[in-house]
This record gives structure tokens, sequence and C-alpha cells, in this order.
């Protein structure tokens, strides 16, 4: 990150820098040492770079979240934000968490190719790549994440539930203790 540094009560202040408007499309290698270099920022700082990046007054976030809400920001005004759809697939989850107090998942989500899963089991992480025919694993091709699964915890799991896709049914005297198997996914920027 090409960092310009003015004064600022007698401290070396960071930005993005005069030149990198936030308006501008930086290549992924420039994004990227953009997004590395806001760790090295002071909490003013990063404040500073709210300002500009967002156009209003950060909220009182700790440093952690700071960082990543404005490298969310960065690479949404790089490769774009959230689709249409999915704007609206949120704002109706919202409306339905805020009427009821839950949501319901469609049961049938389609993953793109190229999502990658990822799914922590017992201490080890395992990364899982969406194909177009099914799914690879440990460089191996399988049809599908139940049997990634079988194969990860040796018992049968429904792989779409082991690996977040899919909830358990709540019941109302069950809510509190309903657990989802789910380590973490992440979907690789497609669209």
């Amino acid at each position: 990150m090409k960092a310009s540094r003015t004064g600022t009560k007698g401290k070396n202040a960071a930005s993005i820098g005069p030149n990198d408007d936030a308006t501008q499309q930086p290549s992924d290698h420039v994004l990227t040492r953009k997004v590395g270099a806001l760790h090295g920022l002071t909490a003013q700082q990063l404040r500073d770079e709210w300002r500009r990046l967002y156009r209003g007054q950060p909220p009182r976030l700790s440093r952690d979240l700071l960082i990543r809400s404005l490298a969310y920001r960065m690479q949404e005004l790089t490769h774009g934000g959230l689709s249409r759809s999915t704007q609206r697939k949120l704002t109706s989850l919202t409306r339905e968490m805020t009427l009821k107090g839950t949501v319901s998942v469609a049961a049938d989500v389609h993953l793109k190719p190229g999502t990658r899963l990822m799914r922590e089991w017992h201490g080890k992480t395992h990364l899982i790549i969406v194909l177009e025919d099914g799914f690879e694993f440990d460089g191996k091709n399988y049809p599908s994440l139940t049997r990634i699964a079988h194969l990860i915890t040796g018992a049968h799991w429904s792989g779409p539930r082991f690996f977040g896709l899919k909830r358990k049914p709540r019941s109302s005297c069950d809510a509190s203790a309903e657990t989802t198997g789910f380590a973490g996914r992440e979907a690789a920027a497609h669209g």
C-alpha cells in the first residue's frame, strides 16, 4: 500500500493516498497490498480511512471489526457490491427475522462451481471445491458432500448439514440446543 504521510498532532497519518480515489479500480495485487496495510494503521488512521471510504462517521467497533469492514468496503468498491437478488434476499430474511424471531433458509442451496467450502473437524481444516459435476476433496472428485462428510468423520452425516448449508429443523422446546456443525464457508468471487 502506497501510504501518504501527513502530520497529525505530531504523528504520521497514513491513508490509501491522494491518487487512490475510492472510485478507482485497482488491480487485485494493489488491493491485496492495501487491505494488508490496514493492520499497520493506528486506530485514528483506521477511523479516518472509514470516513474516506464510507463518507460518514465510523461506528464504535473493535479494531478487528473496523479492519474487516474497511477491507470489505475496499473489495466492494473494486469488485462491486452484493447483487440485487442477494440484497432482496437479505432484506426478506431481515423482515422475517423481525416478524417471527427466526428465519428459514431454503434447503436446496445451489452452489456455483468454484465455491470453496471449509470445515474444521477435530482440529484439522478441510477444503472442498464445488465442481460442475460434484466436489473436489484432497485432490479427488466425489459426487456428493455426504460422501466427503463420511470420509472426514467416519460416521454418516448429511453432507449439506455437515458443511453448514442446511440447518437442523428447530422445535420450540429445542431451539436453544440447535447446532449446525458449520465451521466456515468461503464463497469464491463469481459475479
